[in-house]
């Protein structure tokens, strides 16, 4: 499996506080890397990252393509449900448009074949009829799936997401974890859950994450494990 993004001794603070320590983690092509551990742990910082939204205090981040070192590569982000302001003034089809920014140069419009991959990703999140609602008209698993529209849209090398399954409801739940199981076909996952059986049912390798982190193979993962992580 070639690698696609390499943390090497990577550590990072908030106020001064050590969040995360010596941070080694490895995750290649087509991986879906499934990232548990307590509150307070480090899950999100770790994902914050890989995103480039947080510098570490220490060590190293590199991106590979086709085993080759690269400045960047590109990832699809399902932040939190709790960091979205939906008193925003943007419809379902603008969010999920929005994911095609980078796609095209600043202050020129998008292109039909932008328009029509937007249509494609909101059939595809089961979204058809709500294209031109507010966002804060969404019930939470709409917006759930509006956002992981937007995520998906540029058709990034990683989709990471954090907590995707708050707020949704379950009979998209299902569709969402089959979805997810098809993009990994070409795509690498990261997935952060506090629910650690979603994790064990659809990871490939799992991190457990606190203050440090420990990466392994599903078929390795015990519940001494687990529990040696949680209650460190």
């Amino acid at each position: 499996m070639q690698p696609l993004i390499r943390l090497e001794h990577i550590s990072a603070a908030y106020d001064r506080k050590t969040v995360l320590e010596d941070i080694n983690l490895t995750v290649g092509e087509r991986d879906f890397v499934g990232i548990i551990g307590p509150n307070g742990g480090g899950k999100t910082t770790l994902v914050k990252l890989m995103l480039g939204l947080l510098k570490p205090t220490g060590g190293a981040i590199r991106f590979y393509q086709e085993g080759k070192e690269v400045p960047e590569i590109s990832m699809g982000y399902l932040p939190q449900y709790t960091t979205i302001d939906k008193k925003f003034p943007i419809s379902v089809y603008e969010v999920v448009l929005s994911g095609l920014n980078k796609q095209k140069p600043l202050f020129r419009p998008f292109t039909k074949e932008h328009h029509e991959k937007a249509r494609a990703v909101i059939a595809r999140m089961g979204l058809e009829g709500l294209e031109k609602r507010p966002i804060g008209q969404l019930s939470g698993g709409q917006l759930q799936r509006a956002l992981l529209g937007r995520a998906l849209a540029s058709n990034p090398q990683v989709l990471i997401l954090d907590e995707p399954n708050t707020y949704i409801d379950k009979r998209f739940e299902k569709r969402l974890y089959e979805l997810l199981e098809e993009i990994n076909r070409a795509h690498t996952i990261i997935l952060v859950s506090h629910d650690i059986g979603t994790v064990l049912r659809n990871a490939k390798t799992v991190a457990c994450v606190n203050r440090t982190l420990d990466h392994r193979p599903h078929a390795e993962v015990t519940d001494e494990w687990i529990e040696a992580f949680f209650n460190r």
